[in-house]
């Protein structure tokens, strides 16, 4: 540990401690950011492929990237954010999805998060799992599961109607041409960071409030934990005093899980650039393929919920040869003659993460603004799981980091 005693620790350096390490460095005061990770970035991560270029093997899109404070950031800092449609928001490819069937599924999406919304407005009981507002009529509810695991990391019967209700979403995303990831770890460059040290208990019980990590120990006057939401749950950090209330409010927020298998695509001209296809569009368990994305000679397959959970237990290989399997049904079998799996990063086995993305479990929608509450004003929390509408996002990440950083400056300066 390079130093003893600072003004603020920041425990993680994913998005949230970055920006909130640079607005605590911007007030003038010391800072110590502990990492339990050998690099910047927490859940986003992009890795450079020597032929397909880089590629986000945590998060991707600059979602609702009209109001992403993230654009102008990598803006400012001279990275490259790519305008243009949304790909889900387009046709797909009709393979195994006729344009007919694709326009029946897409009305029945659109009633779903009608319902959802009508719902909201005449509230008038406890909150309900997002599966009760499904059509048990409709034959697209297998596919609207799988598309929840997309978004929310899990399928809709664990998803709290009043949390997906409460998410802000201007329908604008897009995405940054030298990786999202790249760009979030470019943006903690600078700041004073310990890698290899995860914070294993924070003692605020007296003066200063004391972070100890296997690499040592050090002490402030005032601490803000931006780890994701699985590890408090967890007791991976121990605190003491104990904080059962905030395990708690972890525990109801817990993390989906989305995992992503990038595949090089040799003679990719047989495929449109920024075209899509589902593997099944009759059940959950099921990916979605995304063929030259920013018109690169890659394949990104997006796997979720259960179904990533289960294939992780076999490694990357049960990713290949699911994804082979659903692609070889859908355009034969020369085409995994044309694909060349590229490494992957499995979220639900790092143990500094255990998962992707935090959802809320039905009737714990609250619990956002429990585990967001700061402790004695001397111990802050942030991420994405504290955000109550922007959560599951790089950008509901830096805006508590930088709220929570914001509410230190302004303690210490007045004490």
């Amino acid at each position: 540990m390079p130093v003893d005693e600072v003004d603020v620790v920041v425990v993680g350096a994913g998005a949230a401690g970055i920006a909130a390490g640079r607005r605590i460095a911007a007030a003038g005061l010391t800072l110590q950011v502990l990492e339990a990770r050998a690099r910047l970035g927490g859940r986003g991560f992009t890795r450079v492929d020597p032929l397909a270029g880089p590629l986000d093997l945590g998060c991707g899109w600059l979602h609702s990237a009209d109001r992403n404070p993230w654009v102008e950031v990598i803006e400012q800092e001279g990275g490259e954010v790519v305008r243009g449609p949304t790909p889900w928001t387009r046709p797909m490819m009709e393979a195994g999805f006729p344009a007919a069937d694709q326009a029946a599924y897409r009305a029945d999406a659109a009633a779903l998060r009608e319902r959802l919304a009508l719902w909201a407005a005449r509230r008038d009981g406890a909150d309900l799992p997002v599966s009760d507002f499904l059509d048990p009529a409709s034959r697209w509810n297998g596919l609207m599961g799988a598309t929840s695991t997309y978004v929310s990391g899990a399928e809709p019967e664990r998803v709290s109607a009043d949390d997906l209700n409460a998410y802000r979403d201007t329908g604008e995303n897009w995405r940054v041409a030298g990786g999202y990831g790249a760009a979030i770890a470019a943006h903690g460059a600078g700041l004073p960071v310990a890698f290899g040290a995860p914070a294993t208990r924070i003692d605020h019980s007296g003066r200063l409030v004391r972070v100890e990590t296997p690499a040592g120990a050090v002490s402030a006057r005032a601490v803000i934990v931006c780890v994701p939401s699985a590890l408090i749950a967890a007791g991976a950090i121990a605190f003491a005093p104990d904080l059962p209330d905030k395990r708690d409010a972890a525990a109801g927020l817990p993390l989906g899980l989305a995992d992503k298998l990038y595949f090089r695509l040799d003679r990719p001209d047989g495929f449109e650039p920024e075209s899509r296809v589902f593997g099944r569009t009759d059940r959950a368990a099921t990916a979605a393929y995304h063929f030259r994305p920013l018109g690169r000679p890659v394949v990104e397959a997006y796997f979720g919920g259960a179904c990533a959970a289960e294939l992780e237990r076999g490694g990357e290989a049960a990713f290949v040869d699911f994804a082979f399997a659903e692609l070889t049904r859908l355009f034969g079998a020369g085409v995994t003659k044309r694909l060349k799996p590229l490494p992957m990063h499995l979220w639900a086995s790092d143990p500094f993460a255990r998962g992707s993305y935090s959802y809320a479990v039905p009737g714990r929608a609250g619990d956002r603004a429990r585990l967001a509450a700061p402790v004695d004003e001397r111990l802050f929390f942030a991420g994405e799981a504290c955000s109550e509408r922007d959560f599951s996002t790089a950008h509901g990440a830096y805006r508590t980091g930088d709220a929570a950083a914001a509410a230190v400056v302004d303690r210490l300066k007045v004490a």
